[in-house]
């Protein structure tokens, strides 16, 4: 059987090579495993069907979340999720290929559809690319346990979760400082209508601690990052996976 040839994009492809590797002259064996990897996995970005390229953590538990994002996107019809390491790897010892192949499966996919738990791993790194051109229009972030901190988004006890989350795990308070952070958090809720108690938040989140052995906060450079979707309609908080499975439906068609 002949192997196949390049791709009828090849020219367009190796131009967004050159934009990721900022020019980086290639030998001719690194362009042609480039292109054999564009060969396998773009044609699949560019069918009928909406391609989401899902991003996250890879380790466990959290890709188990990227897991269900995966199963609930590929419930519509026409629709092919994937996460890229589930697709063929690129054998080019030299060059940074995860950010090749990132660049190229962004570029091509349909929506970017971010899964964040934490703010540390290879996650921050596809953050500071999703947020920006040419990517951000087409992204969306699920953070978990996100809220931004003022009274109008304290609506539901959801809401109230998250703030108490980013309270009860903050570093830069003591104790004592924790427990006046979600009193007044709690009076806030029940001035917007949330009927909610510390010591409600508090066992919620101590028990969630014990099962996953994991919290989560974010630093404020997330926590503003977060923002900038949200204001743009494109950031959908969870807390729990069955809520998690619920928000995926605000991921545009």
């Amino acid at each position: 059987m002949t192997a196949p040839g390049p791709p009828e994009n090849a020219a367009e492809i190796m131009e967004r090579v050159d934009e990721a590797l900022q020019g980086l002259e290639l030998e001719p064996h690194e362009s042609s495993e480039i292109l054999g990897f564009a060969n396998q996995e773009i044609p699949h970005l560019q069918t009928p069907e909406t391609s989401y390229f899902v991003l996250g953590s890879y380790r466990d538990p959290f890709i188990r979340r990227l897991r269900i994002v995966e199963n609930e996107l590929d419930k519509r019809l026409g629709s092919y999720p994937f996460l890229m390491g589930d697709l063929r790897e690129t054998d080019i010892d030299r060059l940074p290929t995860f950010r090749l192949r990132f660049h190229l499966l962004a570029a091509y996919a349909d929506y970017i559809v971010a899964v964040y738990e934490q703010d540390a791993g290879g996650e921050v790194t596809e953050l500071g690319k999703i947020r920006s051109t040419p990517y951000f229009e087409k992204s969306v972030v699920l953070p978990r346990d996100y809220t931004w901190m003022t009274d109008r988004k304290l609506e539901t006890r959801a809401d109230v979760f998250a703030a108490a989350v980013n309270i009860y795990f903050n570093g830069d308070l003591d104790s004592e400082a924790v427990e006046n952070e979600l009193d007044a958090l709690v009076t806030r809720a029940s001035g917007n209508g949330v009927d909610i108690s510390v010591d409600e938040l508090t066992e919620r989140i101590t028990e969630r601690e014990e099962a996953e052995r994991a919290a989560v906060s974010y630093s404020w450079v997330h926590l503003n990052e977060f923002r900038l979707f949200e204001l743009h309609g494109r950031c959908f908080p969870w807390s729990e996976p069955d809520e998690l499975r619920a928000v995926v439906d605000h991921v545009p068609n």
